[in-house]
C-alpha cells in the first residue's frame, strides 16, 4: 500500500517473501534465507530500522562480489564439552550468529556452561537476536562482537576501534526478559548509515568531521570518528571488545575488519564470542525469586515524574515489537527501490 512519494507499507508477511526471494536469488538456501528475513524484519519491528532493511543491499552486494560465501561450510571444532571454536568461512553474519549461539546454549544445557568464538563471520545483526534465544531457554547469556573503525581510541584522531556492542541477558521470572543491548559508540553506525541514505541529520555530540569538528551531517560523521560513550570509559570497553572478539577467536582486529559499505577489498571477518551459563549454578532455583525481588526495589524507587514508570533494559523493546507486530512495515522509498532492483 503506497502512503506517499516517499514511503510505502508492506505486511510482514510479503515482505517476509519477498526479503527471502532476493537471497534466495542471491545464493542463500531455504533455512539461511529464512533466518535472515526473520531476523532483518525483527530489527524493523523493535524500532531498530538501522540494522534492518537498510543493509539489505549492503548484504546483496558482497553476496554478489563474493565477499559473502552464500554456501558456507561452517566448521564447529570442540574444545571441551563446554567450549567450542567456530570457523564460519565467511558466511553471513546472521546465520554464524545463529549456528554460534545454539552450539553455547547446547553446552549451557549440559555442563552449566558454554563459551563459543567465532571467525570468519560478518555483520549479524542487532546482539539482542542470539542473546534472546539464550534466556527463551532459561540461560543467561554475553555476547560481544568487533566491527569495523569507526571510535577513536581515547588520545587517538583515527578511528580505529568498532562500535563493539555489549550485550547481556536473563530471564526475568516474568513475559519480558532483561536484556541491554549497546554499542560502546553514543550511538551505533548503522543509525549514521541509514540518515545518510535518507539524507536526515544526526544528533550533536555523537561525532566529529574529519577535521575533528562535531558536525551533525553523517556523511561527514562516516569520513570522521564516532564519540565513545563516557569518553576514556567507553574507548577502553571498545578495546576489550576488540580483544575478546578479534584477538581471542582468530578474526580480525586492530582496525582491519572490512566496511561492509565500503570495502569490497575481502571478506570482512569479524568475530564474535558467546557466553552462556545456567543461572541457578550458585543459588539454584532461588536465581528467579532474587531476581524478580531486584527489580521490584528498583521500580519502586522515588520517579522523577509522576506517573513515569522505571523500565529494565528489553521492556521498552518488547513492547515496541508487540505493537509493531500488529501493523505494516514503513520502507522508505530509496530503500524500496533498492528491494526492487535486488528482486528484478
Amino acid at each position: 500500500m503506497l502512503i506517499g512519494e516517499k514511503q510505502m507499507k508492506l505486511n510482514i508477511n510479503q515482505l517476509n517473501l519477498i526479503i527471502r526471494k532476493i537471497f534466495l536469488k542471491h545464493g542463500l538456501n531455504k533455512l539461511h534465507a529464512k533466518i535472515c528475513a526473520n531476523l532483518i524484519i525483527k530489527a524493523e519491528l523493535s524500532n531498530a530500522p538501522s540494522h534492518g532493511l537498510a543493509r539489505l543491499k549492503m548484504y546483496c552486494e558482497r553476496l554478489e562480489k563474493k565477499l559473502i560465501n552464500p554456501k558456507p561450510k561452517i566448521k564447529i571444532r570442540k574444545i571441551s564439552q563446554s567450549i567450542s571454536h567456530v570457523d564460519a568461512n565467511n558466511s553471513i553474519g546472521f546465520i554464524a550468529g545463529d549456528i554460534g549461539i545454539k552450539t553455547a546454549i547446547k553446552s549451557a544445557q549440559k555442563t552449566g556452561f558454554g563459551l563459543v568464538g567465532i571467525k570468519n563471520s560478518g555483520h549479524y545483526g542487532l546482539s539482542s537476536f542470539y542473546a534472546e534465544q539464550a534466556v527463551k531457554k532459561k540461560l543467561m547469556v554475553w555476547c560481544f562482537t568487533n566491527a569495523p573503525p569507526a571510535i577513536a581510541p581515547y588520545g587517538s584522531r583515527k578511528a580505529l576501534f568498532g562500535t563493539n556492542p555489549i550485550c547481556f541477558g536473563t530471564p526475568t521470572g516474568n513475559k519480558v526478559p532483561f536484556i541491554l543491548d549497546m554499542s560502546t559508540s553514543m550511538i551505533n553506525r548503522g543509525k549514521i548509515r541509514r540518515a545518510a541514505k535518507l539524507g536526515l541529520k544526526i544528533p550533536k555530540g555523537v561525532a566529529l568531521d574529519k577535521f575533528g569538528r562535531p558536525t551533525t551531517d553523517p556523511k561527514k560523521a562516516i569520513e570522521g570518528v564516532q564519540l565513545p560513550i563516557a569518553g576514556f570509559k567507553g574507548s577502553g570497553l571498545a578495546w576489550m571488545i576488540d580483544i575478546i572478539s578479534g584477538v581471542l577467536t582468530g578474526a580480525n582486529h586492530g582496525g582491519k575488519v572490512k566496511d561492509p559499505f565500503d570495502d569490497f577489498s575481502g571478506p570482512q571477518n569479524i568475530g564474535h564470542l558467546f557466553i552462556v551459563i545456567k543461572p541457578s549454578i550458585f543459588i539454584g532455583n532461588n536465581y528467579l525469586d532474587q531476581i524478580k525481588k531486584n527489580i521490584r526495589i528498583i521500580k519502586k524507587l522515588p520517579k522523577i515524574k509522576k506517573g513515569n514508570q522505571i523500565l529494565y533494559p528489553g521492556e521498552k523493546k518488547y513492547l515496541n515489537f508487540s505493537k509493531n507486530l500488529k501493523k505494516s512495515i514503513v520502507i522508505p522509498k530509496n530503500i524500496l527501490e533498492d528491494m526492487k532492483k535486488l528482486n528484478a
